[in-house]
């Protein structure tokens, strides 16, 4: 039977892990250990051990709730468990008993008895209160101290939760801040760089590398580039601050979605990719910040074109659509390009959420497999949640093949704005 016992020791001390492995090991049983609480729970569950002994002051849950938890699995509800433990004033043992232990040893172990005690309790030998009216009394006073434990954790949890909700309210306001900072030295850098690029002064063309025109070009587009960057940090920020202003106002989404084609198609000459739309011109006027919505779909529409081959087709669809009581502008973006995968459709909404390896980083927002910080469809569902709306995306699975592509959705009410925001 001991060549095949195995045993799990709940202990944290290594000194007394290793003394009891040895003990017991020379005695042909098999030990593996759990340092605290809740892996013990992990462990018991995976091991399934023959027995279990269980040191009562260990960190995180103590031996007594760790044996209340293991005797409410099923299938460990029958193996013994005793408590091998300095715990020994007046009372620990009754307590131990009264958690769902089989057995109490008191440490120090005695070696030379100890492999009998464990091979007593594996052939069923089980210590019970021997008054009925003093178990009740320790069922009710365990019962309290289980009322306390819970009412402490939670006051730790509440004190972790202020310090966490400070701490994040001081990153978010450094963000802001800094933002507003970087964006203010980069304002004028693109104001100049602009009145450059319009001099006659400047020589050269755009397509002339090295020219002078090519430099002040390239400089803006920089500009820019890093102008994104530094938005896209803001709004996720504010988004997860719930603090993104948006000015409401009348606004025509097909309006937006065509001008975000015409701006993408302008950055991505080189792509020659296909832009088709249809219903775009029969969408009725929605209430929102015309600047927050054209930035959404701008990043979704960008989205799209980053993993589209070169050559593929994207096409942008819009109809009015009843949902329950409440009315809908439904934009489709519709995509030829490599597709998603299933496990994935939820996650490429995340913080920092990139398919690609990022060895293979791209700065750029338009070329395939293009690169970006993982902000786009974070920012794309905050400012379209802050609307009161809905996007998610659909596809049959990633295939750089068959390019099965993909579709997302973006839904925004048609409503009273007073009733809206």
């Amino acid at each position: 039977m001991s060549q095949k016992t195995k045993i799990l020791y709940v202990e944290d001390d290594p000194s007394s892990v290793i003394l009891v492995q040895r003990v017991l090991g020379a005695e042909g049983f098999e030990v593996v250990n759990a340092s605290d609480g809740l892996s013990a729970i992990e462990t018991a569950k995976r091991e399934m051990p023959d027995l279990i002994l269980m040191d009562i002051n260990i960190g995180g849950l103590d031996g007594y709730e760790v044996t209340t938890r293991l005797r409410s699995i099923e299938e460990l509800e029958d193996v013994p468990i005793v408590a091998v433990t300095a715990a020994t004033l007046k009372g620990d043992r009754e307590r131990a008993l009264i958690a769902g232990c089989t057995g109490y040893i008191p440490k120090p172990i005695d070696v030379d008895t100890f492999p009998d005690q464990v091979r007593s309790f594996l052939r069923g030998a089980r210590e019970e209160i021997e008054s009925p009216q003093k178990k009740e009394e320790y069922l009710v006073e365990y019962s309290r101290r289980l009322v306390d434990r819970l009412e402490e954790k939670l006051r730790e949890l509440e004190k972790a939760h202020a310090e966490l909700q400070r701490v994040d309210k001081m990153k978010t306001d450094f963000i802001v801040l800094a933002g507003h900072e970087l964006r203010t030295p980069l304002t004028a850098i693109y104001g100049y760089a602009q009145i450059l690029q319009a001099s006659p002064l400047i020589q050269g063309s755009s397509e002339e590398v090295g020219s002078l025109r090519f430099i002040v070009d390239k400089m803006l587009q920089a500009t820019w580039r890093l102008n994104q960057v530094i938005g896209d940090i803001l709004n996720v920020s504010l988004i997860d601050a719930d603090k993104l202003d948006l000015v409401i106002g009348p606004v025509y989404i097909g309006d937006l979605v065509k001008r975000a084609i015409r701006d993408i198609t302008d950055t991505a000459t080189d792509r020659q990719l296909t832009f088709e739309s249809s219903g775009l011109d029969d969408l009725p006027m929605v209430m929102g910040d015309e600047k927050q919505l054209y930035q959404a779909l701008w990043n979704v529409i960008t989205n799209a074109v980053k993993y589209t081959p070169d050559g593929g087709r994207i096409t942008i669809e819009g109809e009015v659509v009843e949902r329950g009581d409440e009315t809908f502008v439904h934009i489709q973006v519709k995509d030829t390009g490599v597709g998603i995968p299933q496990e994935d459709l939820e996650r490429i909404f995340d913080h920092f959420y990139v398919l690609e390896d990022t060895a293979l980083h791209s700065s750029s927002k338009t070329a395939f497999k293009g690169g970006g910080l993982g902000l786009g469809l974070t920012v794309a569902r905050g400012i379209i949640e802050a609307h009161k709306g809905r996007i998610w995306a659909e596809s049959q699975g990633r295939d750089e093949v068959q390019l099965p592509g993909s579709t997302f959705h973006i839904l925004l009410p048609i409503g009273d704005p007073k009733k809206m925001f």
